[in-house]
């Protein structure tokens, strides 16, 4: 009679499939720990998957409304430089027409205003990174003045013909559903000024004006500047309030500049945490995986080589 083997082909296929496995195992630790990540697909990630687009797709998202957020905040730090400037020039037209009615001469009053609407028509016309003209309110192809002289302002029936803007007003998404605007157009912001140089200008053009023809004022004269002082007054203080209004927008951007930012860091953090490889547990595993392949090996091996005769009693005498 033969004396068969212990091991059976059942058994040996198990371990053989044993073997598959935990080599299985092992290419996969040792691919996560070569590539950082513990899987190359989305499939590989199981029930995590549907988690884990969502939250790239949501930080895509946030990265968008990041990138649109600082666009509108460089420009809406460039129009508060600006509309400072523009406010510091309504100053100087309050204080050109104050001095001229204390010092009783208003020979170069018409010079410094026509400085002042020159610097004023430069400023509205600026044009941003894109070589868009900032206040043309959505005419961004179209310069927001429509007039390039004093005489020319003074000339108009109205100020509104003074400017050729539109009205629409740029806005920025910061977020899932919050939007914030910030444009402002040049009639918006300069209509007061204007308005004040226009009064000026058309006055110094009729028939009691003409400034720089005395070195005194007239009666006429001194009463329409001193009229004119308190209407200046007012419009410099409108103006000083559309600067704080623009640095309330400008602070709402810096707020959502902040949660971008933080939004980020969560989102990433989250997308590594399920993809990234925690390279400790790795090595814990790897050290597993490598065990259990040898067991495996070795237990397999050893089948092969066990047969009935390791336990049969060895005759004596």
């Amino acid at each position: 009679m033969s004396i068969d083997r212990v091991s059976t082909g059942a058994q040996t296929a198990y371990f053989l499939s044993q073997i598959t496995g935990a080599g299985n195992a092992l290419d996969k630790t040792q691919a996560s720990i070569a590539s950082g990540k513990n899987a190359t697909t989305y499939a590989g990630f199981g029930d995590k998957t549907q988690v884990l687009t969502a939250t790239i797709a949501a930080n895509a998202r946030n990265s968008a409304y990041t990138n649109a957020t600082t666009f509108a905040a460089t420009q809406v730090d460039l129009q508060d430089t600006q509309l400072t400037s523009l406010s510091s020039l309504a100053a100087q037209l309050k204080k050109a027409v104050s001095d001229a009615v204390a010092n009783n001469d208003g020979s170069t009053l018409m010079t410094q205003a026509q400085s002042i609407f020159d610097q004023a028509s430069a400023i509205l016309s600026s044009k941003d990174a894109n070589g868009d003209y900032i206040y043309a309110g959505g005419k961004t192809d179209t310069a927001p003045m429509a007039v390039t002289t004093l005489t020319q302002l003074g000339a108009l029936s109205s100020v509104s013909g003074a400017f050729a803007n539109g009205d629409l007003k740029k806005s920025v998404q910061v977020a899932d559903g919050v939007t914030v605007p910030y444009g402002v157009t040049a009639s918006d912001v300069a209509t007061g000024l204007m308005q004040s140089l226009k009064d000026l200008a058309a006055f110094d053009a009729g028939g009691t004006g003409n400034f720089a023809g005395s070195a005194n004022l007239t009666q006429a004269q001194n009463s329409y500047l001193t009229g004119a002082i308190a209407g200046i007054t007012s419009m410099t203080t409108d103006l000083n309030a559309k600067v704080a209004a623009n640095g309330y927008v400008a602070n709402r951007l810096t707020d959502a500049q902040t949660q971008q930012t933080s939004m980020d860091t969560l989102y990433k953090g989250f997308v590594s945490n399920i993809q990234d490889t925690n390279l400790a547990d790795a090595a814990t595993q790897l050290s597993l995986n490598q065990t259990q392949l040898q067991a495996a090996l070795q237990v397999t091996a050893g089948l092969q080589k066990l047969s009935l005769l390791n336990y049969l009693p060895i005759p004596t005498g």
